[in-house]
């Protein structure tokens, strides 16, 4: 099983986390006892790291997992738990992000409650607000370990450039970012700046939102789900077919290699450096095991070759986001 290093001071966790956004209905409707399941399944196999946020199903995932926490005494030891804050909504009901201590501070409270816990594992600012200095955010989490409500800090999709400016003001465990064949954007300096300040890279959506994966969802599905998968544009009617036609090849060749391809995504990710750690997500046990799977394989360097003339890099159709889903994460070259 391989452990890694959350950042140069933080303490080793399994390389494969979970990304409990799915504890939510993000992705189609999905039930408490599936959820445990999967909290079951990550003990078993020594899952390690389980990655939330408080917006995820409005509380919902955290909920989950403080419930499973205190059904399963003396189970809270045996998890490191991330959340996250800053996702919220202005007097006018818009989206917006705030980052000032206060917000923040009164966010993981609310989480910490959900959780059942009085300290989490690492904390993330979810969305930079652009009109405060990064530095001064950084402070603001600084000032939560110091309280003891968090142990480790992090933040999610900013740029290589604002990783640097937030390390000047106190040291960031974790940058999470998207990142897996079909989105490379993180190997344009954020791969390289977390490992020369000793931030984890802990990368979400491996599987490519289910295209490198043996059932990727369909197209009917992701129109009965609608909302955020709906709208992404990946999964239009004129990117789709492509998208499932560039990836065929990928399949074809896990099953070549006798895995399957959740594994083979997952186990391309850990390869890009031993301070990546992935964190998928899934409903499904099943499919669960296909992501351990991941984590215990070791790719050869042809094969890694191999996987690079199946998906080169832009091979993928649509851009990763909307223009509205692009707002809040930092674009960066």
């Amino acid at each position: 099983m391989k452990m890694r290093k959350l950042g140069k001071n933080g303490p080793e966790i399994s390389a494969l986390g979970y990304g409990a956004m799915s504890f939510s209905d993000f992705y189609g409707p999905t039930t408490d006892q599936q959820s445990y399941a999967i909290l079951r399944a990550c003990l078993d196999a020594g899952v390690t790291h389980l990655d939330s946020a408080n917006v995820y199903g409005m509380g919902r995932s955290e909920k989950v997992i403080g419930q499973f926490l205190k059904d399963n005494p003396g189970t809270r030891d045996r998890f490191h738990i991330a959340t996250k804050a800053s996702i919220t909504r202005d007097e006018d009901g818009n989206r917006c992000f705030r980052n000032t201590l206060e917000h923040l501070e009164s966010e993981l409270d609310k989480s910490l409650g959900k959780l059942g816990t009085d300290c989490v594992d690492l904390f993330y600012v979810h969305r930079r607000q652009a009109e405060l200095p990064i530095e001064e955010v950084a402070g603001h989490l600084g000032r939560l370990v110091e309280k003891g409500k968090t142990k480790g800090i992090g933040f999610s999709e900013i740029a290589p450039t604002s990783l640097r400016r937030a390390a000047t003001e106190c040291h960031v465990d974790a940058v999470q970012s998207e990142y897996s064949l079909s989105v490379r954007s993180p190997e344009m300096g954020l791969v390289q700046t977390c490992a020369e300040l000793g931030t984890a890279l802990v990368a979400f959506s491996p599987v490519g939102r289910s295209f490198l994966t043996d059932t990727p969802l369909s197209f009917e599905t992701v129109q009965d789900i609608g909302g955020w998968v709906g709208a992404n544009p990946r999964f239009q009617a004129d990117t789709y077919p492509a998208n499932i036609a560039a990836t065929d090849p990928f399949r074809a060749y896990a099953a070549e290699q006798g895995v399957s391809a959740a594994a083979l995504a997952i186990a391309w990710v850990l390869a890009q450096g031993p301070h990546v750690i992935a964190i998928p997500g899934t409903r499904s046990t099943a499919h669960f095991a296909q992501l351990v799977e991941g984590w215990n394989l070791t790719l050869t360097p042809e094969q890694l070759a191999r996987i690079e003339e199946i998906l080169p890099i832009g091979w993928a159709y649509g851009d990763r986001y909307s223009t509205g889903q692009w707002v809040g994460p930092e674009r960066y070259c």
